[in-house]
This record gives structure tokens, C-alpha cells and sequence, in this order.
């Protein structure tokens, strides 16, 4: 009985101690939860002309004043970049656009942000899918953007109801990574399969950009990954991969991404995420980005809510990170725990159903009003009052709330059982210790110091830099 408590306490850690490193930032001011702020963009009109016109794709940021109005705030900055945003969206009639504090002027910013997103999110009739992601994302304890919903005018003219999506930059990662955000970021667009190119830096720089660290170009830890990833041995596979690259995160990622149908990303779409080397470890972080795709739209007539969990990547393609890590029987356990506790704990259809009602009735009075949203697909005011619960058909194939509830159902009955298996890599305890100091002492997870070769059970490591590490050591 104690083992096994000791083995749930340890699963528990595991997730929590693995992702310990991640912090979830508070809402602020950019940021409200419980209010539709309203962004008035002022910005000349030849500008605007030429920023909708001849430079809406060479992402040239045109100088403008923006006026953030709120209850709570109210406050104008002068001198901001203004341009389009995205990639196939550029060529929608409601346009994205993003907001960068520091273009014209070094080191200005807007509560703590250097820049911003404003998603017009024209594909989607509830223009609820990307923050209930980004909400689900943050509930699992993995990286997320803050988000909340503005009303966009530009020169006055209302422009509608736009998602604000807090942008991964340095700012973003120094606030989930505290102390640890100097490593470099890699955004990964259409093509970013993670196969092996050979050892040339110009051959991954097309859709690998590096978005820190710009005057170094160091893709060295890249392409060091990538050839692990796919150069290893399958006897050395485990551990080599471990070595470089947070291999639970991504398990836990990766389960949520397949749980809100996001095939736009790394594993069905070769598409839109970063990688990040966090400075800790020096190991690769994959992160999720651009998830506006997901919850039952659908482009390819494939029902996202049943597909197998296991099987999630086209089979005529490589996506060698998801497929060899789930080749391997402990990380293939590892995804169905990480999916086991995600559908328990986190995807919660009830609780999920609430805050979306909630948050629908919020922005209504602004979606209402929204002119634009129907411009591109013809949505209507009662197809967004019907988003939640009713598919609007086309590549709207399902309301989210249904595809909540059958994707719950559908991953439940294609679960493997959880055999809570052994990392083949575990590590003993002098080869765990941390190289800035030695271990001053051992304790169990009730603080009680306990020995160091102690067995079955959770063991806290701590060290003479005032560090701590848990292991989970077993017969």
C-alpha cells in the first residue's frame, strides 16, 4: 500500500517536477479576463493604404500611435510598428495584425510586452477556438500565451472582434523560463519535419528561423538534435534523445495538441511551433504555436475528434519525433499517462462548457457588431450565437462543445493501459548530481532525510547551492 501511494505521489512529481521549470504568468492589465478593451490604432492614411496594399507581405512595420482603453487603463504610446500578420490570413479580407512597442523606440513598452498579436481569427466562427487552446495549454502546466479578446479600430473605423495573443518572444520566455531565457528559439514553419538535412546550417534556415540570438546564427544545437533524432542507434535511441531534448514536455504537449485536433502543427502538418534551447539544461523545449485550427475544423475531410491517438501523423510521411518516441515502449507509456491524466484532469467537458458560455457572453456585444467576421466565409450572427454546440459545416465540421465530448470519448477507448514502466535511462544518484555543488542531503517528499540508495519511493536531492532535483529510484 505505502509503495503504492509512494508511486502515485511520484507520478504526480513527475509531471509537476518535470514541467516544475515552467511558470505560468499572471494576467495583467494587457491582458483582462473579465472585459472587451478597446485598441484604437491611429496611423496615417497613405500608410494604411500601403500597409493593406503593395506591403501587405514584406512585413514592413508602419509608424502609428496606438490608445489602449479599459476600465482599468487607459493609456496611449506613440511611435509603435504597426503591420500585418500571418501567413495564408494575409490574404483574408479581416486581416491579423501585430503591435511592436520598441520599433521606433529602443526598449518602450506596453505592460512588459514588446510586442502583440492581434488575431482577426477569420477561419473560425466562434473566434473561441485559439483561446480556449491557449487556456487548455496553461491548464496542463506547459507553456502558454496569455490571451483576451479587444475591439480593434483603426483610425476610428471599427474593425471587430480580435483575439490579443501574447507574442513568444524574449519577454515570453523569461517569464515562464525566470533566469533561464537567453537560449536560442527557432520558429518552425510548413516543412519543419525534423528529418535530417546533413550538418550545412543553410539548410534548415528557410523554415528553422531563428528568432533570438539573431547575431550569433548558432544553429548548432539544432542540427545536433536533429541528427540524434535521426541518426541514433535504436539501441542508444532512449537515452541519447533524452540528453538533448525535453522528452516529457513534449509527451504532454504533443497529448494535448492530438486531444484539441490541432493538425496544423508538427505531427499531422510539419507546421507551426518553436524550439527552444533553455539555458538550465541546454536541452530542446517544443512549444506550441498558432492554434487556431483545431476543435473540428477541417480541411482534409478527416474526422480529428476520432483519429487514433497513436497514429496521428500521415502515414506516407516521416515525423520522426513523434513516431520513434512513441516506438519506444517507455515513452509510448509516458504519452498515455500524460493523455490518461490530461482527459482526468484537464478536459473537464463540463467545467470547459462553462467558461466558454461565459466567455461567449462577454464578447457577444463585440462579435455582434463585428462586420468583418462574415466577409471571408459568410459567417453570420447567429452562426457565432450557435459556434458552441452547432457545426456551421464546410471546414466547420463540428461545434466545440461536441467535439469535446467525443474526442473525450474516442481517446478514453484508444488508450493502451498505463504500465507505469521504468525509464530505460534512470540515472543513479552521483551521476544525477548537480556539477554547481554536492549533495548535502537526501529526504522523502514529507522532508524526512532518508538514505541515499533508498528504493520505491520519491527521494529529493538536495544540494550544497541550495538546488533540488527528485528521482524515482526502484528495485
Amino acid at each position: 500500500m505505502l509503495k503504492s501511494i509512494c508511486l502515485s505521489a511520484f507520478l504526480w512529481i513527475c509531471i509537476k517536477g518535470t514541467l516544475a521549470q515552467v511558470v505560468q504568468p499572471p494576467y495583467n492589465l494587457a491582458f483582462l479576463q473579465d472585459e472587451v478593451a478597446s485598441v484604437y490604432v491611429d496611423i496615417h492614411p497613405d500608410s494604411l493604404n500601403l500597409l493593406l496594399g503593395d506591403s501587405l507581405y514584406s512585413g514592413h512595420e508602419f509608424m502609428a500611435t496606438v490608445h489602449y482603453q479599459s476600465t482599468v487603463l487607459n493609456v496611449t504610446t506613440d511611435s509603435i510598428g504597426f503591420r500585418a500578420r500571418g501567413n495564408t490570413s494575409l490574404a483574408s479580407q479581416k486581416k491579423s495584425f501585430k503591435i511592436d512597442f520598441n520599433r521606433f523606440i529602443s526598449g518602450q513598452k506596453f505592460q512588459g510586452l514588446e510586442e502583440i498579436n492581434l488575431n482577426g481569427e477569420h477561419n473560425d466562427v466562434s473566434i473561441m477556438r485559439s483561446y480556449l487552446a491557449q487556456q487548455l495549454l496553461r491548464s496542463a502546466a506547459l507553456p502558454a500565451s496569455r490571451t483576451s479578446y479587444i475591439k480593434l479600430f483603426i483610425n476610428n473605423v471599427y474593425k471587430g472582434l480580435y483575439l490579443n495573443v501574447e507574442h513568444l518572444d524574449d519577454e515570453f520566455l523569461d517569464l515562464r523560463f525566470p533566469g533561464q531565457a537567453n537560449g536560442n528559439l527557432w520558429k518552425c514553419a510548413y516543412g519543419a519535419d525534423l528529418t535530417w538535412w546533413g550538418a550545412n546550417p543553410t539548410s534548415y534556415q528557410a523554415v528553422y528561423e531563428l528568432k533570438t540570438n539573431k547575431d550569433s546564427a548558432d544553429y548548432s544545437a539544432l542540427i545536433h538534435f536533429i541528427d540524434v533524432l535521426n541518426n541514433t542507434p535504436s539501441t542508444n535511441f532512449a537515452c541519447a534523445i533524452q540528453e538533448v531534448f525535453d522528452v516529457e514536455m513534449f509527451l504532454r504537449n504533443i497529448a494535448l495538441e492530438i486531444l484539441m485536433g490541432q493538425w496544423d502543427g508538427y505531427a499531422y502538418n510539419k507546421n507551426n511551433y518553436l524550439l527552444y534551447q533553455r539555458e538550465s539544461d541546454q536541452k530542446i523545449v517544443f512549444l506550441s504555436y498558432d492554434l487556431d485550427n483545431t476543435f473540428g475544423i477541417d480541411w482534409f475531410n478527416i474526422n480529428w475528434a476520432l483519429r487514433n491517438i497513436y497514429t496521428w501523423s500521415p502515414g506516407n510521411q516521416s515525423r520522426p519525433l513523434y513516431s520513434k518516441l512513441l516506438a519506444v515502449p517507455y515513452f509510448r507509456d509516458r504519452f498515455t499517462f500524460h493523455m490518461l491524466d490530461l482527459l482526468s484532469n484537464v478536459w473537464n467537458v463540463s467545467a470547459l462548457q462553462s467558461n466558454l458560455e461565459n466567455m461567449q457572453q462577454l464578447i457577444a456585444p463585440a462579435a455582434l457588431l463585428d462586420d468583418f467576421k462574415g466577409l471571408d466565409y459568410g459567417f453570420s450572427d447567429q452562426d457565432f450565437l450557435d459556434a458552441l454546440q452547432e457545426s456551421w459545416g464546410a471546414h466547420v465540421k463540428s461545434g466545440i462543445i461536441p467535439y469535446l465530448q467525443t474526442r473525450k470519448t474516442s481517446a478514453l477507448a484508444q488508450l493502451s493501459t498505463y504500465q507505469a514502466l521504468t525509464n530505460p535511462c534512470s540515472l543513479g544518484l552521483e551521476e544525477n548530481q548537480n556539477p554547481n555543488g554536492k549533495v548535502r542531503c537526501v529526504t522523502d517528499i514529507l522532508g524526512r532525510e532518508i538514505a541515499p540508495d533508498a528504493k520505491n519511493c520519491v527521494k529529493i536531492i538536495i544540494f550544497e547551492n541550495g538546488t533540488q532535483q527528485r528521482i524515482y529510484e526502484m528495485d
